[in-house]
């Protein structure tokens, strides 16, 4: 998967600016898919380069002009295209594994400190996890299968967060006994 499928499936909900794409990113896949401003406006352009995006220039009192995308047909095509293939597995790389794997040479204490700092970041990541998910449910009285499976996503974050703090906590038990 590239950038450009999680573009255009953001662009088929609504038309948006770059920046208004990466707010949306930011509330929602980033925990899974982050992109910084610069990758979402460099996918804007090879999009519209490709007419998978139509760009409408909206002009603003006493600010600069705003660019609203939105997906033209073939960019529909493109996204339904992507969602209709078979997922293809990516294996996925973790710096913290490979850290972990290795850590060991610098001493319990180091290794202590390594899994202390994930286990505190796996517990920040499930507090915000949390936060978004009892927001969205409090928003939203009976969502449609769109929202719902939007959820989902958050809930496997949530899951993964918690796991790895357990993880890393039954860890650090072990290298206290």
């Amino acid at each position: 998967m590239s950038l450009k499928h999680a573009v255009l499936g953001f662009l088929s909900i609504a038309p948006m600016t770059g920046y208004d794409l990466r707010k949306h990113m930011e509330e929602s896949v980033a925990h899974f898919w982050p992109a910084d401003q610069a990758q979402i406006y460099r996918t804007l352009g090879h999009l519209a380069a490709d007419g998978l995006v139509d760009v409408r220039t909206i002009p603003q009192q006493g600010n600069p002009d705003r660019r609203e995308h939105s997906i033209t047909d073939a960019g529909l095509a493109e996204l339904d295209s992507w969602l209709a293939a078979p997922v293809e597995y990516v294996p996925s790389r973790e710096v913290f594994l490979v850290r972990l794997f290795f850590v060991g040479r610098l001493g319990t204490d180091r290794v202590r400190a390594v899994l202390q700092e994930r286990a505190e970041e796996a517990r920040e990541l499930a507090a915000v996890l949390e936060q978004t998910r009892d927001a969205a449910r409090q928003a939203i009285a009976n969502p449609g299968l769109d929202v719902r499976l939007r959820l989902a996503t958050l809930a496997n974050g949530l899951m993964h967060a918690r796991a790895e703090l357990e993880w890393a906590e039954d860890l650090l038990a072990e290298l206290t006994d």
